[in-house]
C-alpha cells in the first residue's frame, strides 16, 4: 500500500469573507492511496478553526504505517482533516478495486441530486443585497453572519432575494442576548435555520431559550461522541466530513443523530468536488444540504460535480466512489 499527500491550490471566483477573515483561494491536500493497481482518492481542507494547518495534517498522514484499513484507521488518526481524506481515499480504492460503486459496498440506496444552499460572502448590505440578486433563482441561500451589523445585511438579502429560503450562519459570533433580540426578527424575515450562533464553549447558555426558529450545532458537534453535550441546546446537527473525520464515522453520526431526534444538515469546507463527492451520499433526505464548496472556486477538478435545477449530483466514478 503507497500513500501519497499533495497540496492543491483552487482559485475562488470572488473573495469569500466570513467573520473570521477573507480568502481567495481553497488550499487543500489531495491523498492517493494505491494498492494492486488501483488507485483511490481523497481531499480534505485543514481547518485553522481546529488547530490544523496543511503541514501538521500532512505530518499525521504520513505518519501512518506501511498498511492498514478503515477499521484501523480510527485507532491511528482522531477524528480531522487527515483522517477525512484517508478514509475517503480507502472507500475510493474499494470501489474501484471491486469494480462497484461505494453506495453498494456501504449498503446504501443510489443517491440522487440534493439542492444545496448557495453562501453569501459577508460585505456590506448593499454589496449582499447585489449578492442576493444574482442568486436570487436559487432556492436556499446562505448568508454568513456573526458580526455587530447583522440586521442590516439580513434585511438587504430579504430585500434581493425575495422568494429564497434562507438559513444564517453565525460562525459562533453572538451573545446568547444577542441570538434571542434577533430572533423574532430572524422569524418575521423567513430564515428558516440559524448555524452556531454561541461560540462552541458557551452554548450551555442555549439551555432554556426560545427557539423559534431551530438552531444547528456546527463547532459544537464533530462525531458521535459530540452529541451527548448537545441536549437542549440544538435542534439540528451539521455533519462535515473534515470534522468526523471521514464517510465511514458520517454516516454513523448521521445515525445516531436522527435516531436521537436531531435533523441532519450536511456541510463542507471550501474544497473542490473530490472533498464534496463522499458528503452527496450523507446528504440524502437531509434537512439542509449545504455543499457549495465547487460553486465558489474559480476552476474545479476534472470529472467535477454536477451542479443543475435539480442540485448537486452524486459523483461519476472518474471522480470519486
Amino acid at each position: 500500500m503507497q500513500v501519497e499527500v499533495t497540496r492543491d491550490v483552487f482559485r475562488l471566483a470572488e473573495v469569500f469573507t466570513i467573520s473570521r477573515g477573507s480568502r481567495t483561494e481553497a488550499q487543500v491536500l489531495t491523498v492517493r492511496i494505491t494498492d494492486g493497481g488501483a488507485t483511490g482518492r481523497g481531499e480534505c481542507v485543514p481547518y485553522a478553526r481546529y488547530d490544523e494547518t496543511l503541514d501538521s495534517v500532512t505530518a499525521e498522514i504520513e505518519g501512518l504505517p506501511d498498511r492498514f484499513d478503515r477499521a484501523a484507521l480510527y485507532d491511528l488518526l482522531p477524528a480531522g482533516a487527515a483522517r477525512n481524506a484517508v478514509d475517503c481515499a480507502l472507500w475510493d480504492l474499494a470501489a474501484k478495486q471491486a469494480g462497484r460503486r461505494v453506495w453498494d459496498l456501504a449498503g446504501l440506496a443510489a443517491p440522487g441530486p440534493e439542492i444545496t444552499a448557495y453562501t453569501l460572502s459577508l460585505d456590506t448590505p448593499e454589496k449582499m443585497q447585489t449578492q442576493a440578486a444574482k442568486h436570487a433563482h436559487r432556492p436556499l441561500l446562505k448568508i454568513k453572519l456573526g458580526t455587530p451589523d447583522d440586521m442590516p445585511r439580513l434585511e438587504a438579502v430579504r430585500a434581493g432575494a425575495p422568494e429564497a429560503r434562507i438559513i444564517i450562519d453565525a460562525n459562533e459570533g453572538w451573545s446568547a442576548e444577542v441570538y434571542a433580540d434577533l430572533a423574532p426578527h430572524l422569524l418575521r424575515l423567513g430564515v428558516s435555520l440559524v448555524e452556531q450562533p454561541l461560540p462552541a464553549g458557551e452554548d450551555d447558555a442555549l439551555i432554556g431559550i426560545d427557539r423559534p426558529i431551530p438552531v444547528c450545532a456546527d463547532e459544537s458537534c464533530h462525531d458521535r461522541a459530540s452529541l451527548a453535550a448537545l441536549k437542549g441546546k440544538y435542534d439540528v446537527v451539521n455533519i462535515k466530513l473534515d470534522k468526523t473525520g471521514g464517510l465511514t464515522e458520517a454516516l454513523a453520526l448521521r445515525n445516531a443523530a436522527r435516531a436521537e431526534g436531531y435533523d441532519v444538515m450536511v456541510g463542507c469546507m471550501v474544497g473542490s468536488s473530490l472533498a464534496m463527492a463522499p458528503a452527496v451520499l450523507v446528504a440524502q433526505s437531509a434537512l439542509v444540504t449545504d455543499l457549495d464548496g465547487p460553486l465558489l472556486l474559480a476552476e474545479d477538478r476534472d470529472h467535477a460535480l454536477t451542479f443543475d435545477d435539480r442540485g448537486v449530483h452524486p459523483p461519476e466514478p472518474a471522480l470519486w466512489g
